[in-house]
C-alpha cells in the first residue's frame, strides 16, 4: 500500500482463560503460539511488535519483536489496537491476534493491497463474521478508538469506525486457538499443509 509502511502488531494482551492461561507461551509443535503470527507478520512488515499487558507471560522476544506494554485497563480485545495506533506515529498497523497460528503472508498481503478508500479499517469477513483482530487499521481509526465503550463488542466498535471488507481465499488461516482441543485441530491442519513451525 502507498504511504507510510505498516507496523505489524501481534495482540497478546488477552487472559487466555479458556485455554488455561498464558496463551502466548502455549506450545504448538514445540514452539510458543506467539511466534506463529510474529513470523507471518515479518514476511510482510519490516517492523513487528507484540502488544501485551504487564502481567502477560511471553516467550523471549529479543531479536524477534519489540514489546509494547499496554495499560492494565480496559480489558478489551481492541485495547491493544488503540494503544498500538497511539504509538505508531501516524503509520498504519496490521494486527494479528496471538491465537491465529495459521495466519499466512498471502492473507496479510491481501489486506495490505486492498484500497481502503475512506474506511479506517480493512477487515476480513470469514464465514459471515468480521475478524477485527486480524485487520489493517489506518491512522484515522485512532480517533474512534481513544474513547470506545469497553463493554461494546469488538465488531460493533470496528464497524462504527468505517470498514472496507475483504473476502479471504483461505478461511483456515483464521482457525483460532481458544480451547485445548483447538490446539489439536490446528496441529492437524499444520501437518496437513506441510507448513513447518517458525524457525529460530
Amino acid at each position: 500500500m502507498a504511504g507510510a509502511p505498516p507496523i505489524g502488531v501481534v495482540l497478546a494482551g488477552g487472559r487466555g482463560r479458556r485455554l488455561g492461561g498464558d496463551k502466548a507461551i502455549v506450545e504448538l509443535e514445540g514452539r510458543p503460539l506467539l511466534l506463529y503470527p510474529v513470523e507471518a507478520l515479518h514476511e510482510v512488515c519490516d517492523d513487528v511488535v507484540v502488544v501485551a499487558k504487564r502481567e502477560t507471560m511471553l516467550p523471549p522476544l529479543a531479536g524477534v519483536a519489540d514489546l509494547w506494554i499496554e495499560p492494565d485497563e480496559p480489558r478489551h480485545p481492541l485495547a491493544g489496537v488503540a494503544y498500538a495506533l497511539s504509538l505508531a506515529a501516524g503509520r498504519p498497523i496490521l494486527v494479528v491476534a496471538v491465537d491465529l497460528p495459521l495466519m499466512d503472508a498471502a492473507t496479510l498481503r491481501l489486506l495490505l493491497a486492498t484500497d481502503p478508500g475512506d474506511a479506517a479499517v480493512v477487515v476480513p469477513r470469514v464465514h459471515g463474521r468480521l475478524q477485527p483482530l486480524c485487520a489493517l487499521y489506518l491512522p484515522r481509526a485512532l480517533a474512534g478508538l481513544e474513547d470506545f465503550d469497553p463493554d461494546a463488542r469488538a465488531t460493533e466498535v470496528v464497524e462504527g469506525l468505517g470498514i472496507r471488507e475483504v473476502e479471504v481465499p483461505d478461511p483456515a488461516a483464521f482457525s483460532n486457538v481458544n480451547h485445548p482441543e483447538d490446539l489439536l485441530h490446528v496441529m492437524v491442519l499444520l501437518r496437513g499443509s506441510g507448513t513447518s513451525p517458525p524457525s529460530d
